[in-house]
Order: C-alpha cells, then structure tokens, then sequence
C-alpha cells in the first residue's frame, strides 16, 4: 500500500511520516520510507537515536541515476525504444521490468538504506547546478516511475514524505497512492492548504485523510472538526517524545511515545488497510496523466509520439495480464 503525507511547511508531515514508518517497522510490516520533500530530513527524522552533531544516513539520490533507473525499468518493453524516450509518467507495459518493494533487484540494491529500523529511499536534493534551469519535480519523476513500476501488496507499506503546500499537484505523483494524509495545525493557516488538496482529490477520486497535529486542548480539536469536518481522521496531541527526540535527547524509544499518540499511528494503519487497490483506476490513472504530459511537452521535447508506450491490453498488479 501507498501512502502520501503532505501538508504546509512545519505542520509535522515529515515527522509524522517518520512515526508512522517506525510504527509499521516495530509491528513487523514491510516498509519502506521515501523522502520526496525539496528538504531532505526524513533520514534525520527515522533515526531520533543519533548521536548530536553525527551526520544522518544519506541514500543514494534516485533523481541522481534516473538513466540508469529508466534503462531497468524499460526492460524489454519493445514500445520504449531507449532510456531517453521514457519520461516521468510513463506505464509500464509487457516486457518492463516490475518491482516489489524491497526486492532483490539493481534498484533497491543501489538505492536503499537504512535509517534507524527503517530501509529509506530518497529522490535527492535541489542541488546548486539546478538553480533556475530546472523545478524539483524533474528530480520527483523518479519517485513517480519507481511508484509506477511497483507491485506492492496488502500488509506492505511504501511512505512518501511530500513537498509542502499544494505543490505535489504540479504532476501526476499525487494520483500514485491509496491514501494521503494531510497533516494539519489547528490553526488557519494550518488548515488552508486542506482545502486545495480536497477539490484536487475529489476531482480525481484519490482517498484524502486530515491529520490533526499539535492539538493542545478541546479548543483546537472543535477547530479542526468545524474546518475539516468528515475528512478529520485522527489527531495527534502536543507531543514532549517528540520535541525531547528532535532536540537529540533520550533514546527515541517508540514505545514511550504518549498513548494517545501511538493510538493515533495505530488508527493511520487501519485507514490503510481498509481499502484494498484498484490496479484498474491506479493504471487508468497513470495512463492519463502520461497521454496530458505527452500532449503538453513531451511528444515536442522528444520528437516521438509518446502515447505510442502505453500498451492498452495492459494492466499492472500481482498478476498482470499477459
């Protein structure tokens, strides 16, 4: 399963997703965290235990290798002629190569780390070279293929920790998951970005989920209701764990993370887990979205005619169709 958590700058969206990646991870369940956030601290974030002023685990940047990431994943796909034909939206089709999460491939092999308990994933970072030639989504098409090609199945867990604001709707990436948490403040600013989020996913049928974070009283839950209404899923309180843990104090035990709090992780799980995918509408969507960016750019920046890759008898999952 596929979850996005997104939400404005300092609401606790990377937090958050660390907690909930080390909440599966000590459950047992198959996981594996993605930083897709222009700021990279979920590596940080996933690894409390670090000793103050020892450098986080890095992971190999995805974005860094996006060649070599196509070139695999086309595989012997006969409608992708090359590795500089691919673009970020497109499908996998008969002869591409398809992955499990945390499988026994090049790709996580190359790219995977751990973090704490936790196998992370990360696009890269808005590096010098890139200023005013190119926007972060160029480096996110990477996470966007790898999420295309993936077969991941119930019980297994794939966490994108996004950029902020309503910027994950400048592409695709955000019709890649089976639920999205957005994490809220109690406050106005922290509930504006909600309300973009709602019409975009309604719009596209993608199951959206509002997390209220830092709530301090009854004051702030009314708030929250009145403003997010049936799309409040849970809340988290103000939590000391976590502000001992990113301040470098204490061992980062999980278990001793306020009850409340780790109800509230339990309670993401079970969002989850109550709707199983659609591998139709998931494909139909990616399909979509790579015909718009064939008509926009790409058929222009490429020279072909992008919508020649989708293979329409095609349709990915645990059993793709042959």
């Amino acid at each position: 399963m596929r979850v996005a958590f997104v939400g404005k700058g300092g609401s606790g969206k990377t937090t958050l997703s660390a907690l909930f990646a080390r909440h599966l991870t000590h459950a047992g369940a198959p996981v594996l965290a993605i930083d897709g956030d222009i700021n990279q601290h979920l590596a940080e974030a996933l690894s409390p235990d670090t000793s103050p002023g020892t450098e986080p685990v890095t992971a190999p940047p995805l974005a860094a290798h996006l060649t070599e990431l196509k070139n695999y994943l086309r595989g012997t796909n006969p409608r992708i002629a090359s590795p500089e034909a691919m673009i970020k939206t497109t499908p996998p089709g008969r002869g591409s190569r398809l992955l499990r999460l945390l499988g026994d491939d090049e790709v996580h092999a190359r790219h995977v780390v751990r973090a704490g308990d936790v196998p992370l994933m990360a696009t890269g970072e808005f590096e010098e070279s890139d200023l005013g030639v190119a926007c972060y989504h160029s480096k996110l098409g990477a996470v966007e293929l790898y999420l295309n090609h993936l077969v991941d199945g119930p019980g297994e867990y794939a966490i994108v920790d996004m950029t902020a604001g309503a910027d994950a709707f400048a592409s695709g990436l955000f019709t890649r998951f089976d639920l999205t948490f957005l994490v809220a403040e109690p406050t106005r600013k922290g509930v504006s970005v909600y309300r973009q989020y709602r019409d975009h996913a309604r719009e596209f049928g993608i199951r959206l989920a509002v997390i209220g974070n830092k709530v301090t009283g009854e004051d702030d839950l009314l708030f929250l209701k009145e403003e997010v209404g049936d799309d409040l899923l849970t809340h988290l309180v103000h939590s000391p764990w976590v502000r001992a843990a990113e301040q470098g104090h204490g061992q980062g035990d999980l278990n001793a993370l306020e009850s409340h709090n780790r109800h509230a992780l339990t309670v993401l799980r079970e969002a989850v887990d109550a709707h199983p995918r659609d591998w139709q509408a998931l494909h139909r969507h990616a399909v979509d979205f790579h015909l718009r960016n064939a008509t926009a750019w790409a058929d222009r920046a490429t020279g072909l005619d992008l919508a020649a890759q989708v293979d329409p008898e095609y349709v990915p999952g645990p059993t793709p169709q042959p």
